[in-house]
């Protein structure tokens, strides 16, 4: 069952949106920064394995650059952290389409 939740660093000033598979993976993450919650970073596990297969490491290093690094591994045990809100994918999306909107405008 796909999981979506928000989490707060207050040592960075970031607010994380992770939707995660059933098997803990993120999907998606989207993190947002600062006072005006700007976007750093919108990346999907769909759009990195496809580069993976089908990339180079130059498209690798040019999508990181445009939309971050995505976490990696079992990501479920930040569940148990005082600052893990479980959301709804709908406050997901909310924080997901205009972050990709923002960084896909970005020339690199």
């Amino acid at each position: 069952m796909t999981q979506w939740i928000r989490y707060f660093w207050a040592d960075d000033d970031t607010v994380t949106f992770l939707e995660i598979d059933e098997d803990g993976w993120a999907r998606r993450q989207v993190i947002l920064q600062g006072e005006l919650r700007l976007p750093v970073s919108a990346a999907t596990l769909d759009e990195v394995m496809h580069l993976r297969d089908h990339g180079t490491l130059a498209d690798m290093t040019a999508y990181e650059n445009r939309y971050g690094v995505l976490a990696e591994g079992d990501v479920r045990d930040w569940e148990d952290t005082d600052q893990v809100v479980e959301i709804t994918r709908a406050e997901f999306d909310r924080a997901w389409v205009p972050a990709r909107e923002t960084l896909a405008r970005f020339v690199l």
